[in-house]
């Protein structure tokens, strides 16, 4: 074998490990971009849950608590979030939602969250993911401030607490 074979001999195994290192780095990095955009989409799906939790949570007040000029109606419990999206109690058109939305986290129906007296009262995800926000919630959601899982992010609608006045001894 000749100076110039085992030379090129030689450069193959060198191209080889180069080719090698290269696939490996590639690799490396892909990892890294998949990760950041998975983490990218969850960030997505989880301000999406926010938005819809809290339309939903907005039109069950709106229902057990009609103000301007809907029509006055017999307080009824909610039984079914379909009827959000057209009252069932008046004659007339009356919507509290635009559409029925789903959990974007796991794309399926909500966890509905019940009162005995007043039917649906909240929904929750049923995802047992871990969540990333934990913190700088609305004023309204104050309540998902360090819960770890989605599934623990209830968005329930609570009627406004009655002052009570004290009256004037004279």
């Amino acid at each position: 074998m000749s100076a110039k074979d085992r030379f090129l001999h030689n450069q193959q195994g060198f191209t080889y490990l180069v080719v090698l290192l290269a696939v490996m780095i590639i690799g490396i990095m892909l990892g890294a971009v998949g990760t950041s955009w998975k983490m990218a989409m969850q960030r997505e799906r989880e301000e999406e849950l926010l938005f819809r939790g809290m339309q939903i949570q907005d039109a069950i007040g709106r229902w057990q608590q009609p103000q301007g000029n809907v029509q006055q109606h017999v307080a009824t419990p909610l039984n079914d979030l379909k009827d959000l999206l057209r009252d069932p109690r008046t004659p007339a058109t009356v919507r509290y939602l635009r559409k029925l939305y789903r959990d974007p986290i796991t794309n399926q129906d909500w966890t509905l969250i019940r009162d005995p007296a007043r039917g649906i009262v909240g929904v929750a995800s049923s995802s047992t993911e871990r969540v990333i926000k934990k913190d700088n919630f609305p004023d309204q959601l104050q309540d998902l401030v360090n819960k770890e899982r989605y599934d623990q992010w209830q968005f329930v609608y609570k009627p406004p607490q009655k002052t009570v006045r004290a009256a004037k001894v004279p």
